[in-house]
């Protein structure tokens, strides 16, 4: 069997990083640093508008006794408390790496992802237990069209919201603030059932306001399963197959790469680490196994949105 034509802590020194890309430095100014600035300034934003939408939910619903509206608001007030943990999160994950967290303070966006779930699953405990204590205790809603006005500011304030996590969350590759963009999209879709409850309620029909909280609430929960899957997905070292496919498929386009071989990756916070083996003509020198390795770190660098470092292995042909 050929022996390996440099060994990896030779052919590629662990931590060396080039100055471009998705996972190096900008203009001097670290990737991660701006990441987290733009995470914190996502989750601010989303804490302000979603918190003047419940606010104004809650008035409307202490006048007219909704409970789909109740149901709603929950929801919207559990959505801006998620800023808190996640900003938690992002705010550890500035801190570098120390001896015992060698790779420093990434998975607490995990944690916080979980964090993120409990609190969307205690906001349907509650709008469940409130709509199914209205359904065994019939009542009828006032102030109808303030509840629908409620409904439509829940839906406004909700998109704006999924739309800016959502893009930002993409942006700096964070699992948990995109997760949290869809929850607050489906948000904004259960606000607009609270504004079907008030046509029911006005058509004569008063079971729809409760019918209406409770289809929210599973609506919720869907929103629990989906979330949870993503963000456990990524706690058990889980990525999407094209991940590895793309840099497969992108180390084996650089020249004097032969084949690719052991393709692992993990995101670590909201960066992709990645570690392959490729392989070379045997006769190339050490320097040139070197050169190899960097030259393949380079081209995933720039490829592949979010990662953050490349381990290279340099073998031999076969």
């Amino acid at each position: 069997m050929s022996e390996p034509a440099a060994p990896a802590d030779e052919a590629h020194r662990p931590g060396h990083s080039h100055a471009h890309g998705h996972g190096h430095s900008h203009g001097g100014v670290d990737a991660d640093l701006l990441s987290s600035h733009e995470a914190m300034r996502t989750l601010m934003l989303s804490l302000v508008v979603l918190g003047a939408t419940a606010a104004f939910q809650v008035v409307v619903y202490l006048l007219s006794g909704s409970v789909a509206l109740l149901a709603d608001t929950v929801h919207n007030v559990g959505d801006a408390l998620t800023a808190l943990p996640l900003g938690a999160a992002f705010l550890l994950g500035r801190r570098p790496a120390t001896r015992r967290l060698t790779y420093g303070w990434g998975r607490a966006e995990d944690l916080a992802g979980m964090a993120v779930i409990l609190i969307i699953l205690l906001s349907a405990v509650v709008a469940g237990y409130e709509t199914i204590d209205r359904l065994v205790h019939p009542g009828t809603p006032t102030h109808l069209l303030a509840t629908a006005v409620a409904g439509l500011v829940g839906f406004a304030g909700n998109e704006w919201v999924a739309l800016y996590r959502i893009r930002s969350g993409r942006r700096i590759g964070s699992a948990a603030l995109e997760a949290d963009g869809h929850h607050a999209r489906v948000d904004g879709l259960t606000s607009l059932a609270v504004v079907a409850g008030v046509i029911g309620v006005a058509a004569g029909v008063p079971a729809a306001d409760p019918v209406i909280g409770l289809l929210i609430t599973l609506a919720i929960m869907r929103i629990v399963w989906q979330s949870a899957r993503q963000i456990g997905l990524r706690a058990l070292d889980g990525v999407e197959a094209h991940v590895t496919e793309g840099i497969a498929t992108t180390a084996a386009t650089v020249p004097g790469v032969l084949s690719v071989e052991d393709v692992r990756a993990r995101w670590i916070g909201h960066r992709l680490r990645a570690e392959l083996a490729v392989r070379a003509d045997p006769a190339e020198s050490l320097h040139a196994a070197g050169e190899l390795a960097d030259a393949v770190e380079h081209a995933l660098v720039d490829a592949t949105p979010n990662l953050g470092h490349a381990a290279v292995r340099v073998l031999a042909a076969r």
